[in-house]
């Protein structure tokens, strides 16, 4: 397996690793896209030809977020460039993406709605480019810059404020963890990785970039996203997917298909890699009942913060360590142990605290929000304090006991419930409001509890709240349930009780679609 290390023994730049990728390998496949090859020279060629119409140092470029070449292409272009990619999901309410494009400092968008304002340099067509092309183009000594503390891409979580809050990731942190990820997920030239997630959440950059700067082929197919699992399975299948990069949420329900239909995976897959959120035992009872043996299942854990997968264990098949006994409801599962880039420290509270070259820069803009989670200690080594508490077996492996903080996770995107609480409450018709974490379905899923301001139509107020939240911010910020009550519990200090108003509002009613 190919391992792109300088003579000084650190992480070579991404776009090194790409391009002495396409060196060795320019036939082979780099993206499949409905069946349709892209050669890793054809793809150098797109790419440079972004990075030629940006400039060089083009600062932040927006880009829509959407299952396509297009968007690999975007992103090799302006990391080609010496910008910082920042990805737009088009899906996302018009005011919501000015917001985040103003937070981000975006000057320029590659393929975005013209009329969100920005410069938009058009991105290459993909039907325009025949046989292997004549190499790349771009110069890597002529005015870009690679250096490790520069800006690679810009990320959005969730925060108290309800204001988009970007995450400014550097060079060096997403070199270094995708250095460890092609490691972790053993890859070669003939894996087929399909790219599953999201382009906006950073678990996409998980599934592109080792897999682009091995010589392995990147699978993009609109059955991955069917809803139907027998769909999925035969794409799998027909494409010979060997690794599966999955919502921990998306995995459970796949398992439960899998075992009422008493099947197995694909005979061609030979990793599963899930994370985003807690694995349930009774689905990895599920799984380990099945003929999955072959099949390594890995669980991580990492926050966008500290770039990508910072922890990781093989929970079943060839790698796993031997259980005493199957895995039973109650059980805690762990998330693993430390990869070779991070450092970690656990705190007097039990907090994990993540350290080393993946750690962000912090927060665009927001100089507090950065130094409420970013630390420094008397060494001068920069910490990420990730909120998470977590304890130690014996054996290094961490499992993850809780939140020290109100954030969790809802379809494994943290989510801060003081930001939809600041949307809601904009509503005229809203006195006061509640939002929480409640398992629905199995799942965690947002609730709001909203009092109506004098005057509201409290019968039609909640209706009227969830209209005006998908004009404003994505759907994973709309609760699935919003319940009108007359007052919320407070605390003894005068502060809204969230535990306690879901204690006393929550009724076993229908989730709303």
């Amino acid at each position: 397996m190919t391992n792109y290390r300088n003579i000084h023994g650190a992480t070579s730049d991404l776009i090194d690793a790409f391009t002495e990728t396409v060196r060795r390998y320019p036939a082979r496949p780099a993206i499949v896209h409905h069946g349709q090859d892209l050669s890793y020279r054809q793809l150098e060629v797109l790419a440079s030809d972004v990075a030629d119409r940006l400039g060089a140092a083009p600062g932040t470029v927006a880009v829509p977020a959407v299952h396509a070449p297009d968007t690999v292409v975007g992103l090799l272009g302006i990391l080609a460039a010496g910008g910082a990619y920042c990805p737009v999901d088009p899906a996302f309410p018009p005011q919501r993406q000015r917001e985040m494009l103003a937070a981000a400092g975006c000057r320029t968008a590659v393929g975005l709605d013209p009329q969100l304002g920005l410069e938009p340099p058009a991105l290459p067509r993909l039907a325009g480019i025949h046989g292997d092309g004549g190499g790349g183009r771009h110069d890597r000594g002529g005015g870009r810059h690679d250096e490790p503390g520069q800006p690679a891409y810009l990320l959005f979580t969730s925060g108290s404020t309800g204001q988009p809050k970007p995450v400014v990731t550097p060079r060096r942190a997403i070199s270094a963890a995708v250095d460890s990820l092609r490691t972790l997920f053993a890859l070669t030239p003939e894996d087929r990785v399909l790219q599953f997630a999201s382009l906006n959440w950073d678990t996409c950059f998980e599934e592109i970039l080792p897999t682009l700067t091995t010589g392995a082929a990147l699978v993009l197919d609109r059955e991955a996203h069917s809803g139907s699992f027998p769909r999925f399975l035969r794409m799998v299948e027909r494409e010979r997917i060997t690794v599966l990069d999955l919502p921990t949420a998306f995995w459970h329900e796949l398992v439960r298909h899998l075992a009422e239909e008493g099947a197995a995976p694909p005979d061609c897959v030979r990793l599963v890699v899930i994370g985003g959120e807690a694995a349930n035992p009774a689905r990895l009872a599920d799984w380990a009942a099945l003929d999955t043996g072959r099949i390594r299942l890995l669980n991580t854990y990492g926050s966008t913060e500290t770039t990508l997968i910072t922890h990781a264990v093989d929970l079943h098949g060839p790698l796993a360590a031997a259980r005493a006994r199957p895995w039973a409801p109650g059980d805690r599962v762990p998330i693993g142990r430390a990869l070779p880039h991070v450092r970690e420290r656990i705190d007097e509270r039990g907090e994990l605290l993540i350290g080393g070259p993946a750690v962000a820069l912090g927060y665009l803009g927001l100089p507090e929000a950065t130094g409420a989670r970013f630390t420094e200690d008397a060494a001068g080594l920069r910490w990420f304090r990730t909120g998470d508490r977590v304890s130690r077996a014996p054996d290094g492996v961490l499992t993850h006991q809780g939140r020290l903080d109100g954030e969790f996770k809802v379809r494994g995107i943290r989510v801060d419930p003081a930001e939809v609480e600041s949307h809601i409450a904009g509503h005229p018709g809203v006195h006061a409001v509640a939002v929480t974490g409640a398992s629905v379905a199995g799942r965690c899923a947002l609730v709001a509890y909203v009092v109506p301001r004098a005057g509201a139509a409290a019968g039609t107020l909640d209706t009227e709240v969830r209209a005006y939240l998908r004009d404003r911010v994505p759907g994973h910020l709309v609760p699935s349930r919003i319940t009108v009550v007359p007052e919320l519990v407070l605390t003894a200090s005068g502060k809204v009780d969230r535990a306690a108003s879901h204690r006393r509002h929550s009724a076993p009613t229908p989730v709303r679609p």
